[in-house]
């Protein structure tokens, strides 16, 4: 019995089967004839008897080779497209957007354009026509903060070819300079030559057009005076000096006039730049001030050359340096004791009085110890030789001279500052975080935001104390005023805030 009732019904359902086969071919066929009218109602919809089995797997027709330079289409739409033709979705008003973007040759000349979704659905830059990275390659092109200021160091580096044409050039002009100072008759028969300055530091920055060179003076048996408990400034004496020392000249009373001295190495540096041949040199005019005799070399480039007059101390370093120089957790007590017996220096710096300068002071120099620190700066001592591991505090330094130095271009308000205040505050970086591995160049960005952090907190306090002199504040309101810290704080925030557009000015 179950045999003789399922043949009929079998036999019914092949027809039914057959019979719905033709009608839904119609259909389709009708609705490719049609394309542009009206499909049908929603009604028709919800009258349509869904097909036997599952729904999803009807339109499995195999989908079109996809050859190179033809646009792809996605089994997905395969699938929404045959459904749609089955009478399973209305159709369009008009000519699929799809259709438009295959035939677009210029879609298809852009790799980085897909139409296999067609217009209507792009997302993000493709929507608005602009170029993706490829998703694989993406993150590898994403500049992080560590890669980009990587990058400002690299600009920032001193070209070989540069170098060699401008140290030859200086050189040619000091030396000629010193042999004619040893040979004549004068008050400096004496002097000799000390490279000191950022070039000699190993951390000058975009062009090497700026040279700073001592010519020291050995004078045996000086007494100090210190100048109003500053500890910076001094007055010197000379011990018993033979009848007829040439330093006799620049004495006013007991006290040894450094404006005396410097006006009168000034004098004798003009003549003798006159008698260089080949070289295209003149003297700048005198900085109120300034404790150097400048150069201007034009080779064709400009290059400043800083000649520095200075006294060489053999003796103990002043009282007010006792507490200075800390580096005992970090470089060593037994590099500081022997630091500290090395020869200091005075320069005539005079010291600032209300709007003028007193001629008279000599101020204290360690720029000999800073260039030794400099190019000795790791607690392990292979940091960043050729066989040791590297660090970032060197860079640290450039970023932000670079910053300081892009921003007084800007501002005349910055004119107080000077790169010598970036050196103090990275010294005393240094010493807060004596460790190498506090300085890992994979974190140059977070290691330079910690030093920006530690700057901006000397200008809202208003102190930077020097380095080899704790109690003298190289931020105090009668060097800089108020207003001009404010200003530069503000500055650096803002480029700290928006990730150092000043940086894109090379």
């Amino acid at each position: 019995m179950e045999g003789q009732c399922l043949r009929p019904t079998a036999s019914r359902a092949m027809k039914l089967a057959a019979n719905r086969a033709t009608t839904e071919a119609n259909r389709a066929e009708a609705a490719l004839s049609h394309v542009g009218s009206r499909g049908p109602q929603r009604g028709a919809r919800s009258r349509r008897a869904e097909p036997d089995g599952d729904p999803m797997e009807k339109p499995r027709a195999r989908a079109p080779r996809t050859h190179p330079g033809r646009a792809s289409v996605r089994p997905k739409e395969l699938q929404i497209s045959a459904m749609g033709v089955a009478g399973d979705a209305e159709l369009p008003t008009a000519p699929e957007p799809r259709l438009a973007a295959v035939l677009d040759p210029q879609l298809l000349a852009d790799p980085e354009v897909s139409v296999s979704r067609g217009l209507g659905h792009r997302r993000g830059a493709r929507s608005m026509g602009k170029q993706r990275t490829p998703r694989g390659s993406r993150k590898e092109h994403e500049e992080t903060p560590d890669k980009r200021l990587k990058k400002v160091l690299e600009n920032l580096k001193l070209k070989r070819n540069e170098i060699s044409v401008a140290a030859e050039v200086v050189n040619e002009v000091v030396g000629h300079l010193l042999s004619r100072m040893r040979n004549r008759e004068s008050e400096f028969k004496g002097v000799q030559q000390l490279n000191t300055g950022s070039y000699y530091e190993h951390v000058k920055i975009s062009a090497p057009n700026e040279f700073d060179v001592m010519f020291k003076l050995d004078v045996p048996r000086i007494q100090l005076q210190e100048y109003y408990d500053t500890g910076a400034f001094y007055l010197v004496k000379l011990g018993r000096i033979p009848r007829g020392n040439p330093l006799g000249n620049f004495l006013v009373g007991e006290i040894l006039s450094a404006s005396k001295m410097l006006s009168k190495f000034r004098e004798i540096i003009k003549e003798e730049v006159k008698r260089i041949k080949g070289v295209d040199v003149s003297v700048e005019m005198e900085k109120p001030g300034s404790p150097a005799v400048t150069l201007l070399i034009r080779n064709p480039e400009e290059i400043s050359v800083d000649i520095i007059l200075a006294l060489e101390s053999k003796g103990s370093w002043p009282v007010s340096t006792k507490e200075g120089l800390p580096i005992q957790n970090w470089l060593g007590t037994k590099v500081r004791t022997n630091l500290r017996r090395e020869p200091f220096y005075l320069v005539p710096k005079n010291a600032k009085v209300g709007n003028g300068f007193q001629g008279k002071t000599w101020r204290l120099s360690f720029s000999h110890t800073e260039k030794y620190i400099l190019n000795n700066h790791g607690i392990e001592k292979t940091c960043c030789e050729s066989s040791g591991v590297k660090c970032c505090r060197k860079d640290c330094l450039k970023l932000m001279k670079y910053l300081l130095e892009q921003l007084k271009k800007e501002y005349e308000e910055l004119d107080d500052f000077c790169s010598y205040h970036v050196k103090t505050a990275i010294f005393h970086m240094w010493t807060e975080n004596p460790q190498d591995s506090q300085w890992d160049p994979k974190h140059i960005s977070a290691c330079f935001d910690n030093f920006l952090t530690f700057f901006v907190e000397c200008l809202k306090t208003e102190k930077l104390m020097h380095y080899f002199i704790p109690k003298f504040n190289l931020f105090s309101q009668e060097l800089i005023d108020k207003n001009s810290k404010e200003f530069l704080l503000k500055r650096i925030e803002y480029e700290r805030n928006n990730g150092f557009p000043i940086f894109n000015k090379f």
